[in-house]
């Protein structure tokens, strides 16, 4: 199985985990879209969808972390856990910031992309929180991926201990056959 298609399965149980959070909060959390933290003199305000992306975040991203680290890329033997998860909570954030921008986009009434009325919020497959987080997080998976990839977990392989000999980064990248 390819690299990508492991990134993609990982992703997939990760949007499991983050709609699951995304639910939970909007469940039992205050409303979506009140305002959480007034921005004065702009039009956007931080929503209470913003404080359960980013939750709903960093729960997925350990779980996704842990299965990219151990499965997808292989680099468990090439890093110690902290070393590794800085560089993937770094590409992470980019990626929450970048899904944040397109919640905003698609939940704010008066943006050109948001969301038709159809999502009424009248019943679960109808909800604009579920639908805008879904939709966000499958507009920033390939730029997640590129950035693990070539940056999170590649830049690990490439740190080695000099006192023995460098692994053969091909065959690191390669791991196993499946």
């Amino acid at each position: 199985m390819s690299q990508a298609l492991r990134f993609l399965v990982v992703g997939g149980s990760g949007l499991v985990v983050n709609l699951a959070v995304i639910y939970l909060c909007n469940k039992l959390g205050p409303a979506a879209n009140l305002t959480a933290v007034d921005l004065p003199a702009v039009a956007y305000n931080v929503r209470w969808y913003h404080a359960f992306a980013t939750l709903a975040f960093l729960i997925a991203n350990l779980s996704n972390f842990q299965l990219n680290r151990s499965w997808t890329f292989r680099t468990t033997q090439h890093a110690g856990w902290l070393e590794e998860y800085w560089p993937s909570l770094v590409t992470g954030l980019v990626g929450l910031l970048l899904n944040l921008g397109m919640l905003t986009l698609l939940l704010h009434p008066h943006s050109f992309l948001s969301l038709p009325d159809y999502f009424d919020d009248s019943s679960g497959l109808r909800t604009r929180l579920y639908w805008a987080q879904f939709i966000a997080l499958a507009v920033v998976t390939p730029f997640s991926f590129v950035l693990n990839k070539y940056w999170a977990f590649d830049s690990v392989l490439g740190h080695h201990d000099r006192s023995q000999p460098a692994p053969d980064r091909a065959a690191v990248k390669q791991g196993p056959s499946d």
